[in-house]
């Protein structure tokens, strides 16, 4: 019997399989998949061309699928959730490409203090931005930012429940709850109007509730205006406050930290960093400077650091024994490699914005939204999701046209009009590169189609 040793992949011949498995105890290599969903496997070999002779031929092949791509210069997008199409200035790509710092890693003091300064500053700027005092450097991504962010709100106050009370995106309540599951819960409050219900916050309130988490701008773009009230409330039995957010907005939103929250989290992909087919994406952990909340910090923090050489001072790492680094398997996270290089793009790009700069985008964003808002709501047969301000994304809902039959129809037209939630509801994004013009084309081609359909059905029932 012939057994097919795969060119590609090492140690796929029976006798290096079965020695590992020994190795480590385990029956098959299915035993390592037990906690992947049977929903998320693939059930079937992967869909792999046979073996390719040459290096031409498999970059051949990659570029064949790469051009089934379309990206959003190529089409008038209104896509987000999680992923946006902000403008990048020239210089923030020119800065990151330089060979100094075009690495994900954030490196070592004895080598690359350029570096070090360069992410001091990002965690500066954000600081600022955020209203807070230490900021990390960069983790993955927005979403283990938050799941990190309720970890530490978990070993904090050795408690097991996080109540959620905003819209979430999927995605990110599922890494949210991977992450967490098994040390805390968390529990779903749904929302009221599309931002939390806080009366019903109050009733599932007790001294066993680790953290409230708020998501503003929601899943659905609603920002959150009562978070003072909710940060009073969760307070009062002892609960951490942790918001998830996206920064781009606080050039004129109050943010989360000068309204109670103890813990401020999100992705900075809006910042600086282009979407890229996915997008480049990192997270942040915010907090006050309170030594509670700053050693419970399992990324890394660079600061100010003195050296060999009396009164001489470097960029380094700060509280470095708190890290996994120094801890190893007695750390509380591990730290993992940083996405450093997307931090020192959103350094370059917070420092041409300046706060001027960030308080016009806000206010440009806002309006942007608003004025989408209006266009569509006034198409008969749409309705906008809910009354609650928006920034950038917002919902609406289709009275009788199904929501995949508009992106289809829309698709035909080079439009992409949003992210289809359910049924009858579509998530709509806008940003600075979304024109009047743009949300105008966009409006007329919803009313040209919610028109045809609504005079389609009006026939068939006559006829019927």
């Amino acid at each position: 019997m012939t057994t097919f040793v795969h060119p590609y992949i090492p140690n796929t011949a029976p006798e290096s399989r079965a020695a590992m498995l020994e190795a480590v105890g385990a029956e098959s290599v299915e035993e390592f998949y037990a906690d992947v969903p049977a929903s998320l496997r693939l059930n079937r070999p992967l869909d792999l061309p046979a073996p390719l002779i040459a290096e031409q031929d498999l970059a051949r092949h990659v570029r064949g699928i790469l051009a089934t791509n379309r990206s959003t210069e190529e089409r008038l997008s209104f896509l987000g959730a999680g992923t946006y199409n902000h403008y990048v200035p020239a210089v923030v790509d020119e800065v990151i490409r330089r060979s100094e710092f075009l690495t994900a890693y954030a490196g070592e003091p004895y080598e690359d203090h350029g570096r070090f300064q360069a992410l001091f500053e990002y965690q500066s700027l954000m600081a600022e931005l955020l209203a807070m005092d230490v900021v990390n450097v960069p983790t993955y991504d927005g979403y283990q930012a938050t799941a990190t962010g309720l970890a530490m709100a978990g070993r904090l106050t050795g408690r097991g429940r996080v109540l959620a009370l905003s819209d979430v995106l999927p995605e990110k309540l599922s890494k949210v709850h991977d992450y967490i599951r098994t040390s805390l819960a968390i529990e779903q409050v749904a929302p009221s109007g599309g931002t939390a219900d806080l009366d019903a916050l109050k009733g599932l309130l007790g001294d066993d509730v680790a953290a409230v988490w708020i998501e503003t701008p929601s899943a659905t773009g609603a920002v959150e205006t009562r978070l003072a009230a909710i940060a009073e409330a969760a307070h009062a039995v002892g609960a951490i406050v942790v918001v998830g957010t996206d920064p781009i907005g606080y050039g004129v939103l109050t943010p989360p930290s000068m309204q109670g929250a103890d813990i401020v989290t999100g992705d900075i992909q809006s910042l600086g960093l282009h979407q890229w087919f996915g997008g480049a994406h990192a997270g942040f952990i915010a907090v006050h400077d309170d030594e509670r909340f700053v050693m419970e910090m399992p990324s890394r923090l660079f600061g100010l650091e003195s050296t060999d050489v009396p009164g001489e001072y470097g960029f380094g790492d700060v509280a470095y024994e708190r890290t996994s680094f120094a801890q190893r398997e007695e750390g509380k996270e591990w730290v993992g490699t940083a996405a450093a290089l997307w931090g020192i793009a959103t350094g370059v790009y917070l420092s041409l914005m300046g706060p001027a700069g960030m308080a016009e985008l806000g206010e440009l964003l806002l309006a942007r939204t608003r004025y989408a808002q209006q266009k569509l709501a006034a198409i008969p047969g749409v309705e906008l999701g809910d009354t609650a301000l928006h920034l950038r994304e917002f919902t609406v809902r289709f009275v009788a046209a199904r929501t995949a039959d508009v992106v289809t129809a829309l698709r035909a037209q080079g439009i992409e009009p949003g992210v289809v939630l359910d049924e009858r509801t579509l998530l709509v994004c806008v940003t600075e590169a979304t024109s009047a013009a743009d949300i105008d084309r966009l409006a007329d081609a919803i009313a040209a189609f919610t028109s045809d359909t609504g005079s389609s059905d009006t026939t068939k029932e006559h006829g019927a």
